[in-house]
């Protein structure tokens, strides 16, 4: 799914009226909206309508996006996408984009980001899929720079995982590297990444064989959860085993054992609490799935300048 998709959705969930509706459980439907028998809502026009927007006239405006709290700002090529094609389906000149702030770009609280300008109407109905995906997207990138602001003294990295949501993953990831993180896979296609439920089905020798055999090319890591398995993996020539959630002690007597044959990433249990003694440890990366699963939004907004 490209970005385009994911912004043709949202704006279908904010200017289609979808056949049933979605709100009412009852089978009398409120009084103020047309409905059949069925408890289907009925449209008296099948084209994309902002029914608030409608009631004003429309004329040219500027509006500033603004930073309301402090941290790193990523929309630059969604904000112009959801301008265009929101003013494409309501049938008006579509506004004008002036960036004054490029992706992963420090802000501050009341940082002005950019200025759009043109038809009320036509921004008026891109505000809301515009913010939403501005400020999610804004908000992986601050706390994965919070995260790596506080590894920066040692030699890890931090790593997203594919947490992700659901055809934002490309979106996403740009934000962690926007944040100063590193991506880890984009999918299942593009390394082996051999965990518990792999071995729950198969011997570890024989697999990283069979993957070696199947895509030479491919990296290989191997999740372990205890130092007995971790001897075995690190004499397979891996190129990466996972340290899956361990306590920072383990963590560090698993980096002495591998003496640097091969790298280390840490998984599970990772916070803003224990990450740093989990960097010192001397690991190469450190996967956090709340990069993207769980980051709040950074507050902006549009203003009347």
């Amino acid at each position: 799914m490209t970005l385009l998709d994911v912004i043709n959705l949202a704006l279908d969930e904010d200017l289609i009226q979808p056949q049933l509706d979605p709100i009412s459980a009852s089978t009398e439907p409120p009084a103020h909206r047309a409905s059949s028998t069925d408890g289907s809502i009925q449209s008296d026009d099948a084209r994309p309508v902002d029914l608030t927007g409608s009631l004003l006239e429309d004329h040219d405006v500027e509006l500033a996006l603004v930073a309301r709290a402090p941290g790193v700002f990523v929309g630059q090529q969604v904000i112009p996408l959801v301008l265009a094609l929101t003013a494409q389906r309501l049938g008006y000149e579509v506004p004008n984009y002036e960036a004054l702030l490029g992706d992963g770009d420090p802000l501050e609280a009341t940082t002005k980001i950019a200025t759009i300008s043109g038809s009320l109407r036509a921004i008026l109905a891109a505000e809301r899929t515009l913010l939403n995906l501005t400020c999610h997207l804004s908000g992986v990138a601050t706390l994965t720079r919070t995260y790596a602001t506080k590894v920066a003294h040692t030699s890890a990295k931090i790593r997203d995982t594919r947490k992700t949501t659901p055809g934002l993953r490309l979106e996403e990831k740009h934000a962690v590297r926007c944040g100063g993180g590193v991506n880890h896979r984009l999918g299942l296609w593009d390394a082996f990444l051999i965990k518990d439920n792999h071995l729950a089905y198969g011997s570890l020798a024989d697999l990283v064989t069979r993957a070696r055999l199947h895509q030479p090319a491919r990296p290989i890591e191997v999740e372990v959860d205890d130092l007995d398995q971790l001897d075995q993996a690190v004499e397979l020539g891996l190129d990466l085993i996972l340290l899956d959630n361990m306590d920072v002690d383990t963590i560090s007597e698993a980096v002495k054992r591998v003496r640097g044959r091969c790298r280390l990433e840490v998984s599970g249990g990772v916070s803003l609490d224990n990450v740093v003694p989990i960097a010192e440890t001397g690991v190469d990366y450190i996967a956090i799935g709340a990069l993207t699963h769980s980051a709040p939004i950074l507050d902006l907004g549009l203003d009347d300048r």
